[in-house]
């Protein structure tokens, strides 16, 4: 049996950030010959809810790179790895040195999201919160609010390129932690920042995954550099056209671009999928 394991972001979604009709289509196919699918991506679950919404994804998910496992069926989390009191210190302190805001995310023993943030700065912070939808999803308090034996799972920020590749390379200074960045809107100077524990990533994540459901291969989609752990772990991965070219270089194969419904399309060839 095997697990099909999508990247969101350039990947299963269309530059418009959704699902097309022909991948819901494609996914509805997966489902009816009880192929199993689900997803690990870079988002929060409250930032990937909306786009899932109807598609049938039930089996359990990996968020913000393989941080946190959401089972839907228990309507639970699980973590393993959160940052400690100094490397979160560490971070805060890189991203207010750079002039951008650090949202930091929580989780607690009810599995509930809380996160702290100081004051908003600029327009980009804000549409981040919108993006993320954690206005009205999840809990948000002040950065001094936030109580010393919390367990922190990530760090989110934005900001200008050169502000973000600043805090990068500072926290390429600090063992235990990883950072990712990448254009936030295309044709805008402003780029997303994520950090966590360098022990959680998507390959980790899919071989939890693959213990949770008993699956023996993995199948993988992805684009950019988050997804090299994955690739790495699965027996099979696949970049489309737009992914960058660490990505290309690692895949199995390269297929059609990610605005094409290269993903939907490689899968109904391979696993002779028809609407019959």
């Amino acid at each position: 049996m095997e697990l099909i394991v999508f990247d969101l972001d350039g990947t299963l979604l269309n530059r418009n950030s959704t699902i097309s009709e022909y991948t819901s289509e494609t996914l509805k196919l997966l489902s009816k010959r009880e192929i199993a699918y689900t997803i690990a991506t870079g988002r929060t679950l409250h930032g990937a809810r909306a786009v899932l919404d109807g598609h049938q994804f039930e089996l359990p998910q990996a968020y913000k790179n393989g941080v946190l496992i959401w089972h839907p069926d228990q309507r639970r989390y699980s973590s393993s790895t959160t940052l400690t009191a100094p490397e979160l210190e560490h971070v805060v302190r890189a991203c207010i040195q750079q002039g951008v805001t650090p949202f930091v995310f929580t989780l607690d023993e009810d599995h509930n999201s809380t996160v702290y943030h100081p004051a908003l700065q600029t327009d980009a912070d804000r549409e981040l919160v919108r993006i993320l939808g954690i206005e009205d999803k999840v809990s948000m308090r002040a950065l001094d609010e936030l109580p010393s034996d919390t367990a922190v799972t990530h760090v989110n920020s934005i900001g200008a390129s050169a502000a973000i590749q600043a805090v990068v390379r500072h926290v390429e200074d600090e063992a235990h932690l990883v950072a990712y960045s990448g254009l936030s809107w295309e044709g805008d100077d402003w780029y997303w920042l994520d950090i966590h524990h360098s022990d959680a990533s998507k390959g980790g994540a899919i071989k939890t995954l693959k213990e949770l459901l008993g699956l023996e291969r993995v199948i993988c989609f992805g684009d950019s550099d988050n997804d090299l752990s994955m690739f790495e772990a699965a027996d099979e991965g696949y970049a489309p056209a737009n992914a960058n070219e660490v990505i290309k270089s690692a895949a199995t194969s390269v297929i059609g671009h990610h605005d094409e419904e290269g993903i939907a399309r490689f899968l109904r060839e391979r696993f002779e999928l028809d609407e019959s």
